[in-house]
C-alpha cells in the first residue's frame, strides 16, 4: 500500500493522529459535557459546539495566509500542536459541578477560551500539514496516486480517532466507579432538571436512577449535586487524554521534520520561473472550480457533523446502551460516546476496499473523477438521513420525552448503520476534496485554498446549530429529513457542474 508513495506520507500522517485523537474527543463528549456541566439546553450547547468547530475550521484560513506569508509553514504547524495541547490542559483543570451562579458566566467563558485555544492551534496545524502532503505528489513520480495518497493520510490519522472516544468513556467511568458510581446515560439530565427547579421537577426519576448507579442514601440534593459533580470531573480527566496524544504528534513531528518538504519552496521555485507560469485567466478558471466545491461541500459538513451534536442527542436520548458493556477491570466502557469511535473505525476498515474498488476503475480506465466521486459521495450521504428517518418512525419528539415518561429503546444499530453509511460518503468526499484543492490550487496559494477548503467545513459547521434548533423543536422525521433534502440538492448542483470541473481539473 506504501511502497509507491512518498516516504513523507506516514510521517505526516503519524504526526496528525494527535490533532484527530483530540478532535474525536471533543466529537464525543463536548456537547454532553457542556449539558452536564452548565445544564445547557440541547441549542445553547449547540451554539457553542459549532461555533467551537467553525473557528478550528474558519481560523485555518489564518493559519494559511500565516505560513504563505512568513513562508514558515513547518514552524507554523509546530505551533499549531503546541497551542492544541495548551487549550486541552486548560480544559483537563478540573472545576466544581454544579457551577455555582456568581461564577458560572466566568466559567463558561474561560471554558469557551479554552475551546478557542484549541481552535486557533488547529487552524495553524491542519491546512498547513495539508498543503505539506500535497506537495509530496508534485513530483511526476507520484502524481497519479494522488487521491490514493491523501486517503492512505486520511486513514491513518483516523487511527488516533478510534481509540479517542473510548479512552475518554474509560477515564470518566474509571473516575466515577472510583467513587462508587456507575454510568447512567440520563441521570445527568434529571439531577440538572432536579437542582434548577429546586428538587421540584424529577424526584421520583431521581430516586430510581440514583438506586441504579449503587447510591444507597437518600436521592435528594447532596446526591444530584455529587453525581454531577463527580461526573464533569470525569469529563475534565478525559481531557487530558487528548494532552497525551498530542504530546506524542508532537515528538513524531519533531523526528520527522526535516524529512517533509517545505510548501514554501514551491512558492519560491515558480516565483524563478522554475514551474511553468499560469496565465491569469488559468487562475481565475482554478479559482472559481475550487469556489464551486467549497460551496457544494459546505452542505455535507453541515450534515456529516451532526454526528457530534444530533446523532450525539439521538444517542443519549433514545438508544439503548444497556447491552455496551465492556469490563476492562479498573474500568468499563459504557456509554453514548462509543458511537464516535464508530466513524473512523469505518474508515480504517474501508480506506483500502475503497482504494481497491478505484484502482480497478482505474486499471479498466472507468475511475470516476475526482468531481463525480464528491457527488456521488453527496447521494450517500443523504440515504444515511433517510435510515435515520425511517428509524425514527413513531418515536416522540424531544419535547414529549419527559412528559411520555419514554425511557431509551432505540437499538444501537441503527446509529451503526447511518455511521457506515455516512463514512462510506466522506471517503468520498473528504480525502478527495483535498486531492482536488492540492491538484488544482495555482502553487503560491497553496497554503490559502487548503485553508479556503477547511473554511467551507467552518461554514458548514456554523450552521450545525440548525439541526440542534430542529432537534429540540420538530419531529425527528422532519430533522432528519431536512438533511436528506440538503444533500439530493448538493448531488444534483455537483452533477449540474461536472463537465466544466473536470475539465479545469485536467
Amino acid at each position: 500500500m506504501f511502497s509507491k508513495h512518498p516516504k513523507g506520507l506516514i510521517g505526516a500522517a503519524l504526526a496528525n493522529m494527535g490533532e484527530r485523537f483530540g478532535f474525536y474527543t471533543m466529537m464525543a463528549i463536548l456537547v454532553l459535557f457542556l449539558q452536564t456541566k452548565f445544564n445547557l439546553d440541547e441549542t445553547n450547547a449547540g451554539w457553542i459546539y459549532s461555533i467551537f468547530y467553525a473557528a478550528i475550521y474558519f481560523l485555518s484560513l489564518a493559519g494559511g495566509i500565516i505560513a504563505d506569508r512568513t513562508k514558515k509553514f513547518k514552524v507554523t504547524i509546530l505551533a499549531g500542536l503546541l497551542l492544541m495541547t495548551v487549550g486541552y490542559l486548560l480544559l483537563a483543570i478540573p472545576s466544581g459541578t454544579p457551577v455555582p451562579a456568581d461564577s458560572y458566566t466566568l466559567m463558561l467563558v474561560l471554558s469557551c477560551v479554552a475551546l478557542f485555544v484549541i481552535a486557533f492551534g488547529n487552524g495553524l496545524f491542519k491546512g498547513n500539514l495539508q498543503a505539506l502532503v500535497g506537495q509530496m505528489y508534485d513530483n511526476e513520480k507520484y502524481s497519479k496516486l494522488r487521491d490514493s495518497g491523501f486517503s492512505i493520510f486520511y486513514m491513518f490519522i483516523n487511527v488516533g480517532a478510534i481509540f479517542a472516544p473510548a479512552t475518554a468513556v474509560a477515564i470518566r467511568n474509571w473516575w466515577l466507579e472510583s467513587q462508587g458510581f456507575l454510568y447512567n446515560q440520563t441521570l445527568p439530565d434529571v439531577a440538572n432538571k432536579f437542582i434548577s427547579t429546586n428538587g421540584a421537577e424529577g424526584a421520583a426519576e431521581l430516586a430510581s436512577l440514583a438506586t441504579e448507579v449503587g447510591y444507597t442514601g437518600e436521592a435528594g440534593m447532596e446526591f444530584a449535586n455529587q453525581y454531577l459533580n463527580v461526573f464533569t470531573t470525569g469529563f475534565h480527566y478525559a481531557f487530558a487524554g487528548a494532552i497525551v496524544a498530542m504530546l506524542i504528534s508532537l515528538v513524531i513531528y519533531l523526528v520527522n521534520m526535516k524529512k517533509f518538504p517545505n510548501p514554501a519552496d514551491k512558492v519560491k521555485a515558480a516565483a524563478a520561473g522554475a514551474e511553468v507560469q499560469m496565465s491569469a485567466a488559468e487562475v481565475k478558471q482554478r479559482l472559481y472550480a475550487l469556489f464551486a466545491v467549497f460551496a457544494v461541500v459546505i452542505f455535507f459538513w453541515f450534515s456529516f457533523h451532526q454526528n457530534g451534536l444530533t446523532l450525539t442527542y439521538f444517542a443519549k436520548d433514545y438508544t439503548d446502551v444497556s447491552g455496551i458493556n465492556v469490563n476492562l477491570g479498573f474500568t468499563t466502557l459504557k456509554g453514548v460516546e462509543l458511537f464516535q469511535s464508530i466513524n473512523p473505525f469505518f474508515v480504517v476498515f474501508l480506506t483500502p476496499i475503497v482504494l481497491a474498488v478505484f484502482g480497478w476503475l482505474r486499471s479498466k480506465g472507468k475511475e470516476p473523477s475526482t468531481p463525480k466521486k464528491i457527488a456521488i459521495g453527496m447521494g450517500i450521504a443523504a440515504l444515511g438521513f433517510v435510515v435515520m428517518a425511517v428509524g425514527s418512525i413513531g418515536l416522540p419528539a424531544k419535547s414529549e420525552l419527559i412528559a411520555t415518561g419514554y425511557v431509551p429503546s432505540v437499538t444501537p444499530w441503527l446509529l451503526v448503520l447511518t455511521y457506515f453509511i455516512l463514512t462510506v460518503a466522506e471517503l468520498f468526499i473528504s480525502p478527495l476534496g483535498i486531492s482536488f484543492v492540492s491538484k488544482v490550487a495555482p502553487p503560491h496559494l497553496q497554503g490559502m485554498m487548503q485553508a479556503l477548503w477547511l473554511c467551507a467545513t467552518a461554514v458548514g459547521n456554523l450552521l450545525l446549530v440548525i439541526g440542534g434548533m430542529l432537534y429540540a423543536g420538530v419531529s425527528l422525521e422532519t430533522t432528519w429529513s431536512v438533511f436528506v433534502v440538503v444533500c439530493v440538492i448538493s448531488m444534483i448542483t455537483m452533477f449540474a457542474m461536472l463537465k466544466w470541473l473536470e475539465r479545469v481539473a485536467k
